[in-house]
């Protein structure tokens, strides 16, 4: 059975830098696709970003492009995001998330596989 576990939310002031990481056990990842969704009070959850797991090809919401950076470390089974020059409207549960290859990067109902997600928090 699929788990994903998130870790490194936190509290962080505007214009900080923040790493979220994404602990993935249970099937082999190397067909996969990992992403990162997030959900802010009363809105639904958008994505934010994906990178294949078997080579380097990501994927950035127009939200965060330049100021985020989605990587994975295939030893270790871990995915993570760096959250640099973050903004208010960053503050949000942060989810990972696993999907076949082949489907849409961006669409939120191609993974099938989520974690608990993790809290961030940005003050101005």
């Amino acid at each position: 059975q699929v788990q994903l576990v998130e870790s490194g939310g936190g509290l962080v002031q505007a214009g900080g830098s923040l790493s979220l990481s994404c602990a993935a056990s249970g099937r082999t990842f190397s067909s996969r696709r990992m992403g990162w969704f997030r959900q802010a009070p009363g809105k639904e959850r958008e994505f934010v970003a994906a990178i294949r797991w078997s080579y380097d090809s990501t994927h950035y919401a127009d939200s965060v492009r330049g100021r985020f950076t989605i990587s994975r470390d295939i030893a270790k089974n871990t995915v993570y995001l760096q959250m640099n020059s973050v903004k208010p409207e960053d503050t949000a549960v942060y989810y990972c998330a696993s999907a076949p290859t082949g489907l849409v990067a961006t669409l939120l109902t191609s993974y099938d596989s989520w974690g608990q997600g993790t809290q961030v928090t940005v003050s101005s």
